[in-house]
């Protein structure tokens, strides 16, 4: 059993990561937050049995085993250092950090410590991904030659704050959606982007400067080209995830989401069919796997090296569209 200590009274914690890390058999010990209101009332609300305010209690505690920090993401990477530092396993959101050299900073000091570090790219843990990836593998649609991802919704009022209005925080669509596109993407074509293009749009939600939209291109290694239209504007679109080869497409429809459902169409010469899907809940299926990497059984579904290659992916396309040039995908791993 893994005990865990939250860093970070969240809602991405309130409403899946709390119930996943219980029923895959682990214990919460701990949440820390810098207010001890909301952090006592937190603990409460979800029965666990400390709060604290200071990263250094949390860390310090020896009922812990693991930590998952969903901070903003400005704090991640000092908290990953404490965390590292104090022999505790490490699951921390996307993305890493505002920063490119943080990250590959963060994801040392855990290799040096000997600890286990993932991202939380949840989905990995999709049944519609897990299918797309096993049909290209196993040469259903011939050589993958195109692919296409919306990722575009309306982003709920009750995360209406820092991602709209912080960029110091690591605000806007691209550091939010955008890298996790480019993880689904890695993932089921076991293959890595090395250039992009974008534009950004701003529609009247994010403030600060802020994109609450962008549309970017990937070229991958193979010859690739890749689409992503990312938002938070746009009330009624439905997410997709499409890959397009040389001898059939894959069709994922409502599968850019955390929750368990959406469907797969192969489509090629013989016709259409939908491809069976095991739908089970995305958190689990990482926590489960986080702590089969503890006990020494595998990897995490992605790791933190991973999480560099996100974060550079996004990075690229902010400096794309920022400069109306092809940026370069460099993760320096």
């Amino acid at each position: 059993m893994t005990r865990w200590g939250l860093i970070g009274a969240s809602t991405i914690a309130h409403e899946w990561v709390i119930d996943a890390i219980r029923a895959v058999g682990g214990e919460i010990v701990s949440v820390m937050s810098t207010s001890a209101e909301r952090g006592a009332k937190y603990a409460a609300d979800h029965t666990i049995p400390k709060s604290v305010t200071s990263l250094e209690a949390l860390v310090g505690d020896p009922e812990i085993d693991a930590v998952y920090i969903s901070t903003t993401n400005e704090l991640h990477r000092d908290q990953v250092f404490a965390a590292a530092k104090a022999g505790k396993h490490i699951l921390c959101e996307k993305p890493l950090a505002t920063g490119l050299d943080d990250a590959r900073a963060m994801v040392e000091a855990a290799r040096a410590a000997g600890v286990v570090m993932a991202t939380n790219h949840h989905l990995r843990g999709a049944a519609t991904h897990r299918a797309i990836r096993d049909a290209i593998a196993a040469g259903r649609i011939g050589k993958p030659i195109a692919a296409r991802i919306c990722h575009a919704g309306y982003l709920p009022e009750h995360l209406q704050g820092w991602r709209l209005d912080k960029p110091e925080a690591g605000g806007g669509a691209i550091l939010d959606l955008t890298v996790h596109d480019t993880d689904a993407l890695r993932f089921v074509l076991g293959e890595d982007p090395v250039e992009a293009i974008a534009l950004t749009q701003h529609g009247g939600m994010a403030k600060s400067g802020l994109e609450d939209a962008a549309m970017s291109v990937l070229r991958f290694k193979s010859g690739l080209i890749a689409h992503f239209h990312d938002g938070f504007t746009t009330k009624y679109a439905v997410t997709a995830l499409e890959v397009h080869g040389s001898e059939g497409s894959l069709l994922g429809s409502h599968c850019m989401t955390q929750k368990p459902v959406g469907t797969v169409i192969l489509r090629n010469a013989e016709g259409e069919q939908a491809l069976p899907l095991d739908h089970r809940n995305l958190y689990e299926n990482t926590l489960a796997a986080f702590d089969a990497a503890i006990a020494g059984k595998g990897k995490p579904l992605c790791t933190g090296e991973d999480g560099v290659w996100s974060l550079a992916t996004g990075l690229a396309v902010a400096k794309a569209a920022a400069s109306g040039a092809t940026a370069k995908i460099e993760p320096g791993l």
